[in-house]
């Protein structure tokens, strides 16, 4: 799992935070297979937080995945990340 906390400082709408957030779901989800959600400061202008998650059979595949998916983030959509944590279990 990995959750993204970040500040979108080009937004001066909630829409274009929207656009913004929905263009990172959709890459997570078409790109990497990930389930991923807004999760948190859904009001707030200037930050977001999403939530992604991926099921493997490997812990090492799944945490190549989020950190793919963390590399993709950072050269293609223009925020700013504040936090980061990636978490992964093995059952």
């Amino acid at each position: 799992m990995i959750q993204l906390l970040f500040e979108i400082p080009d937004a001066e709408s909630i829409k274009d935070k929207r656009r913004i957030i929905r263009s990172v779901k959709d890459k997570l989800q078409r790109r990497f297979h990930m389930s991923a959600a807004e999760v948190d400061h859904m009001d707030s202008l200037t930050f977001g937080q999403i939530g992604g998650a991926i099921v493997s059979n490997s812990q090492v595949f799944g945490e190549s995945v989020m950190h793919k998916a963390l590399d993709m983030i950072e050269k293609e959509i223009p925020v700013r990340i504040q936090d980061i944590k990636i978490y992964s279990e093995e059952f």
